[in-house]
């Protein structure tokens, strides 16, 4: 009889012993559409909680007449971080037996800042998602009790597609999720330092295209270049502060040209007739006037009819020229200073006067 009944409870404590192992590894693989227990018996409790959850969420409505001013939602804090599991998981039979340890119990706010600065002083948040290979920006991101960190989105993914609760680098499972935004903090860091640089280069360019536009630089091109672009900019101020007529501008250029061509053919009138003997007799006349004894070119002695000799030694004479003006020059002096002044064809001016002339040659 003793034996028996030995036999019979080493078999019940065999048969608890598969079925505790049968619902933790069930509960591990976090399949819950295959429990232990018996469905029907799953449906009555799930309506009880249900009815139960009801009649402590009811409560009594009185109404007073009295008009509540509208509450807005609550606004949290963004920034706030919070632990994904606060409780930790029921002891499933095998844990309860001994046969497994039991899970960790819920880490303290000193111990999640100690996990958050062994993640901080590994760089965890600066690299990308070892899952996506992304960076974090302003997505959400949590830090496991292991100090590694991940998309939210992403371990969610990985979970699932495992079918597991391990962690995706060092497989430690029963591990604890906490919300952080550490990743999302350095991002906005490294945007606004991007915008005061762009801000900065901005300011920069711009004071320097300002003292570009006042202060002369001292390459000669770019000298030249400035000093044009002012001149330009002077002459187009100019131009836009008076008010020009079209039609009088026009018309004073037409006067200023009928002007000059009676000039010009007054010059040509005076110029160009023929002068007569009687004309010259009297520009000769004028020219023994004056008196002039020596050619204003070499500045020597003319030798002209009517002239008186000098009391020097005799010198072989030279053929005399006489201007229209009443001027008086050596013809070879007079044709050198012609070829000289090759400008002026084909009317020559009076190296005296300055004025078109005609010539004769005078008798010795």
């Amino acid at each position: 009889m003793l034996k028996n009944k030995d036999r019979s409870s080493k078999q019940g404590n065999s048969a608890v012993i598969a079925v505790a192992l049968q619902d933790h590894i069930l509960q591990d693989l976090q399949l819950g559409t295959l429990s232990v227990a018996d469905p029907a018996k799953t449906k009555v409790q799930k309506r009880e909680n249900r009815s139960s959850s009801l009649k402590r969420n009811a409560r009594a409505v009185v109404d007073t007449g009295r008009r509540k001013a509208p509450q807005g939602p609550k606004v949290e804090d963004p920034e706030k971080e919070y632990v994904l599991d606060p409780k930790p998981p029921p002891l499933t039979l095998a844990q309860k037996l001994g046969l497994f340890a039991p899970p960790p119990p819920p880490l303290s706010s000193e111990e999640w800042e100690t996990v958050k600065q062994r993640s901080v002083l590994q760089g965890d948040s600066t690299q990308p998602c070892p899952i996506c290979k992304e960076e974090f920006e302003l997505r959400p991101q949590v830090l496991l009790s292991c100090s590694h960190v991940f998309h939210r989105a992403c371990l969610q993914a990985f979970e699932k597609f495992t079918s597991k609760k391990t962690c995706p680098l060092c497989r430690r499972s029963q591990y604890q999720t906490r919300v952080i935004h550490t990743g999302a903090q350095l991002f906005k860091a490294k945007c606004a330092a991007r915008i005061q640089a762009c801000w900065r280069g901005h300011v920069v360019r711009k004071w320097y295209q300002d003292l570009r536009r006042t202060v002369p630089p001292k390459d000669a091109k770019l000298r030249r270049k400035f000093f044009e672009e002012k001149f330009t900019e002077i002459s187009h101020r100019l131009l836009m502060s008076y008010h020009t007529d079209t039609e009088e501008l026009l018309a004073e250029i037409d006067r200023c040209l009928a002007v000059n061509r009676s000039v010009l053919q007054q010059l040509e009138e005076r110029c160009g007739r023929e002068l007569t003997d009687e004309d010259w007799g009297r520009i000769q006349m004028q020219a023994l006037h004056r008196g002039a004894h020596e050619c204003p070119i070499c500045l020597a002695a003319l030798s002209v009819s009517g002239a008186p000799s000098g009391t020097g030694p005799q010198q072989p004479r030279r053929e005399a020229v006489l201007l229209s003006c009443s001027h008086v020059f050596h013809r070879t002096c007079l044709l050198a200073l012609e070829e000289l002044s090759w400008g002026d064809a084909p009317r020559h001016a009076c190296p005296l006067c300055r004025s078109h002339y005609q010539k004769k040659i005078l008798e010795c």
